[in-house]
């Protein structure tokens, strides 16, 4: 039997309509005890992801817990790239089990979702397991989202994968919002956010555009 290719992309890709992305947690106090991945790190790649969801209109739900009595306020790398953006603070460990929160899922009406945030054995997996079970499709941000120790993250990565979520990364994350550099319209959004906040890789943008005035889209 042979195979007809098509210059088409895969349905599991995400694109900016398609998807819900739901930044929980990334508050002071949670990161005071997360080990897992560098204070610096989580928060440049939580950025990286705010601003794209934020520059391709990605459905965003933004929230915290006991913001004003114990966890303090959200990282303003992610406030910042939605301005006047209300936050949903909740009691609950698990995202999932907040009326607020589930309302405005509903409210979207989106079946694929996006998840990132700490720490990721508690705050992650609950509302991870409880969409998928659910049926939703569920995708988490590994690298934006971080835990106690290394160990606690693995395992609650390989948790959710057992159950059926799509690990990616930050970076992953917006190449796959763009996924064409001939999208002249949000080409400069993209790899501005890159050059900010892309590590390595954004060096390399700077690097080519002022050295050989390159560009991915030629």
């Amino acid at each position: 039997m042979s195979l007809d290719a098509t210059p088409t992309p895969a349905t599991s890709l995400i694109s900016p309509p398609d998807h819900t992305l739901i930044m929980i947690d990334f508050q002071s106090q949670m990161s005071f005890a997360t080990k897992s991945i560098d204070a610096v790190l989580l928060r440049n790649n939580a950025a990286l992801v705010a601003n794209a969801a934020a520059g391709f209109k990605v459905s965003t739900i933004l929230t915290t817990v006991a913001e004003k009595t114990f966890s303090g306020p959200m990282y303003e790398e992610i406030t910042d790239a939605f301005p006047g953006k209300a936050l949903i603070d909740r009691t609950s460990m698990n995202t999932w089990e907040d009326a607020v929160v589930i309302d405005e899922v509903n409210a979207i009406g989106k079946k694929r979702l996006v998840l990132c945030g700490l720490w990721t054995s508690v705050c992650i997996v609950g509302p991870a397991l409880s969409a998928l079970e659910q049926g939703f499709e569920v995708y988490v941000i590994a690298d934006a989202c971080g835990d106690v120790s290394d160990e606690a993250h693995e395992r609650a990565m390989e948790r959710m994968i057992q159950a059926g979520a799509r690990p990616m990364t930050a970076l992953q994350y917006i190449l796959e919002l763009q996924r064409d550099w001939a999208r002249v319209e949000t080409y400069d959004m993209t790899t501005g956010f890159a050059k900010k906040f892309g590590g390595a890789y954004g060096l390399g943008i700077i690097y080519a555009k002022q050295m050989f005035g390159a560009s991915e889209s030629h």
